[in-house]
C-alpha cells in the first residue's frame, strides 16, 4: 500500500503543479501573469488581467486538476485495500495536489493559493462540507465583492463543518487522516492569503469589477481578451 500511496501523491503534485493560469496568461497575455496584477497565477488575477472569461477557464482547470488525481486515487485504493486505508490514500493525494498547486516544480516552486485546487479535492473527500463552502464563498463573495475574503470564509467554512459531521469520531485514529486534513488544509489556505488579510483591514484589497491593467506595455488587444 505504501508504494501505491506515494506513487499516487507523486502524479498528484506533478499535476497539482501544472500551472494553467501562467499557460493561459502566455498564450493570451503573450507575458507572464506574474507580472502583473497581484502577481498571482490564480483564476483570480487572471480575471482581473485579462478577463473573466479567461478567469473562469483557469478556475475550472485548476480544480479538475486537483479532483481528478484525488478521485483516481480513491478508486486505485479502494479496489484494494480497506476503506479506511483508501479514505488516508486520498487524502494525501488531494494534499500533494493543492500543494503541488501552491509551489509548482515548473515555476520554481512559485505557485498560487490553492482554492480551485482544493475545491476539485474536497469534492471528492466530502461533499457536503465542500457545499456549505460554496455557499458560504457565494454569501461573502456577494456581499462584500472580494473574492480572498469569500475564500478564507469558504475554507473557514468546510473546516468547521467537517468537524462537526465527524463529530465524535473527530479524534478517531481511524478519522485522524481526515481530521487533520479538514485543520491543516483551511489554515494553510487562510496563510496563503495573509497579504490579502492586510489588505481587507487596510480597505486596499481589490473588489469584484475592479479591472486591473498589465503593467507593462504588453497590449491585450488579442481576440477574447475582453470577456
Amino acid at each position: 500500500m505504501v508504494s501505491l500511496t506515494v506513487l499516487c501523491c507523486l502524479v498528484a503534485f506533478v499535476v497539482g503543479g501544472i500551472p494553467f493560469g501562467y499557460l493561459v496568461g502566455r498564450a493570451i497575455l503573450k507575458d507572464d501573469i506574474r507580472k502583473h496584477g497581484s502577481g498571482n497565477i490564480g483564476a483570480t488575477n487572471v480575471a482581473r488581467v485579462i478577463g473573466w472569461k479567461w478567469g473562469s477557464l483557469v478556475l475550472v482547470l485548476d480544480a479538475i486538476k486537483g479532483l481528478l488525481p484525488t478521485l483516481g486515487a480513491r478508486l486505485l485504493m479502494a479496489s484494494r485495500f480497506s476503506e479506511d486505508a483508501a479514505q488516508t490514500a486520498t487524502i494525501l493525494a488531494g494534499i500533494a495536489a493543492i500543494l503541488g498547486h501552491m509551489y509548482p516544480i515548473w515555476l520554481k516552486l512559485r505557485g498560487g493559493k490553492g482554492v480551485a485546487t482544493a475545491l476539485g479535492v474536497v469534492l471528492v473527500i466530502s461533499p457536503v462540507a465542500s457545499l456549505v463552502a460554496l455557499i458560504l464563498f457565494a454569501i461573502v463573495v456577494g456581499a462584500t465583492k472580494i473574492v480572498a475574503a469569500a475564500s478564507i470564509a469558504a475554507a473557514i467554512g468546510f473546516a468547521v463543518t467537517q468537524l462537526i459531521l465527524l463529530g465524535s469520531q473527530v479524534f478517531e485514529v481511524a478519522k485522524l487522516p481526515l481530521t487533520l486534513f479538514s485543520v491543516i488544509v483551511p489554515a494553510l489556505i487562510v496563510w496563503k492569503h495573509r497579504s490579502n488579510i492586510g489588505r481587507i483591514l487596510r480597505g486596499e484589497e481589490n473588489r469584484i469589477g475592479k479591472r486591473s491593467q498589465p503593467s507593462s506595455t504588453t497590449s491585450l488587444e488579442t481576440p477574447g481578451t475582453k470577456g
